[in-house]
């Protein structure tokens, strides 16, 4: 019953939204149905047992005739998405308070029915189902981001419409073969995982599902929609995007490729890896050479991301266990950064880096969160950042040395990117556009102070969040494993 009320409450709270909340009441409508969300995520975590075990599991028929059931439920994997959608919401809401959207009733209705749709893909333990949230989470965004992002919208999304519509229909392939395959004529996920499909199989399977999950993420070289479409949509379209949304496809690696298809997994990983690795280096060089901010961020995902995606081919525990807290703080940190920009923006009515400046001494508190989410960023000890990063590096460096000392590079290039970056906005000079710059206040020290402390406790703390999910870490390798060595 927890997990039914956590998925469907948003749902609840999109059509109260959109159908009783008058322009003004929206936002605060929208943020008490997440904040309640919140508060049932906390629950559930707070009665979840941090092993193996699929819990809080629902299954009921949908459509017999087809073998469709409801079936969804939570393990260590799938608390951490969970738990990231649930925290974060929030906090994105809260950061567009300051920001009057044309039929906001409408806005804040797409972004709660929005989390429904991640909820069921984070939860979904039937394939059709898991599908059904894959697309609940694309229509919402995509008209998010078309009706009330900036110039050329219509352009940028239409390019990341096609995008994952392409995805996702190479994916819905691989799941109608499979559902052909399972001789128990079903969609069921723990069904998929007893299919003993023979190599070459294994490898069309592989990519059905991998382009899918590789456009969402995005790794390269499918990541071209990216930084338009980040740059473009309104900020908290953005966060949507770079937050909660690219954790799909490496939630849907996790969960579906590496188990189902260990065998295409193991043929196709060196391929994946010099992708990923490739990735990282070049989105961070490009992320070097941007003007405008916000792009320079959308760059410096895609080479956080290329890491993760590396970490988890590995098909090591240090991988499997550093991406999914990377995941996590990943979100933070990103949704710290663009609001941020989107702070600055809103005052300046610009993100280009060189028509900044001297801003730490107009708005301290805004300069001295600003560093704090940077550090988490460029993984400095101590903050949430680091520990991923470490166990994502190390098991790289494992896989391949060298390899991992080119994926190394992030650090540097990370560093360098960023803090030139705060250079420039922060330090120096007034100007006379930064002058009269007026420091954060209201919900804008809420949203940085919440993320702030988020990346601290994270940081100095983080076996609270590893301990959930190791065991079911640890229990997908033993899967892989077993079907890979061909143990009954």
């Amino acid at each position: 019953m927890e997990l039914l009320i956590l998925i469907f409450l948003p749902l609840v709270g999109a059509i109260a939204t959109a159908l009783f909340a008058k322009q003004n009441t929206a936002k605060v409508v929208a943020l008490a149905f997440s904040l309640f969300s919140l508060a049932v995520a906390m629950g559930i975590l707070c009665k979840f047992t941090p092993d193996a075990s699929t819990q809080f599991v629902v299954n009921f028929p949908w459509v017999q005739q087809l073998g469709i059931n409801f079936h969804a439920g939570i393990d260590g994997i799938s608390m951490i998405t969970v738990l990231l959608t649930n925290v974060l919401m929030p906090l994105i809401i809260l950061a567009s308070f300051k920001h009057e959207y044309k039929n906001a009733s409408a806005f804040y209705a797409l972004v709660l029915f929005m989390q429904t749709g991640l909820l069921l893909v984070f939860t979904a333990l039937d394939a059709f189902l898991f599908y059904i949230g894959w697309e609940a989470a694309l229509i919402p965004i995509y008209f998010i981001c078309a009706t009330w992002g900036g110039k050329d919208r219509i352009k940028v999304n239409m390019k990341f419409f096609v995008y994952t519509i392409a995805g996702s229909l190479f994916m819905l392939l691989g799941i109608i073969y499979l559902y052909l395959q399972n001789p128990a004529n079903n969609f069921e996920l723990a069904e998929f995982y007893k299919l003993n499909l023979d190599a070459t199989h294994q490898g069309w399977i592989f990519w059905a599902f991998f382009i899918a999950f590789a456009i969402k993420m995005p790794i390269f070289p499918f990541h071209t929609w990216q930084p338009d479409t980040y740059t473009t949509a309104p900020t908290p379209g953005t966060m949507l995007l770079s937050g909660i949304m690219l954790k799909m496809g490496i939630y849907g690696v996790i969960r579906w490729l590496l188990p189902i298809v260990p065998q295409g997994v193991q043929y196709w990983t060196s391929v994946v890896m010099i992708l990923a690795v490739i990735g990282v280096v070049y989105a961070a060089i490009i992320a070097f050479m941007q003007k405008d901010a916000k792009r320079l961020v959308a760059y410096s995902s895609i080479s956080h991301v290329g890491l993760i995606a590396a970490g988890i081919f590995t098909l090591s525990h240090q991988g499997l266990q550093g991406s999914m807290i990377q995941m996590l703080s990943h979100g933070i940190n990103v949704i710290g950064l663009f609001f941020v920009l989107d702070i600055i923006n809103s005052r300046l009515a610009t993100n280009k880096v060189d028509e900044l400046g001297g801003l730490a001494k107009v708005a301290p508190q805004l300069a001295i969160t600003f560093l704090i989410i940077l550090l988490g960023t460029v993984a400095l000890p101590s903050t949430n950042g680091f520990i991923g990063e470490f166990l994502l590096l190390m098991s790289v460096y494992n896989y391949n040395a060298w390899l991992g000392a080119v994926a190394g590079l992030t650090i540097i290039f990370g560093a360098v990117y960023m803090f030139r970056s705060y250079q420039k906005i922060m330090l120096g000079e007034t100007n006379a556009l930064t002058a009269s710059f007026k420091d954060i206040n209201g919900t804008e020290k809420v949203v940085l102070y919440t993320i702030c402390a988020l990346i601290i406790v994270i940081g100095v703390y983080p076996k609270p969040l590893m301990q959930i999910s190791d065991a079911s870490v640890q229990h997908l390798l033993e899967q892989i494993n077993h079907k890979l060595t061909g143990i009954n």
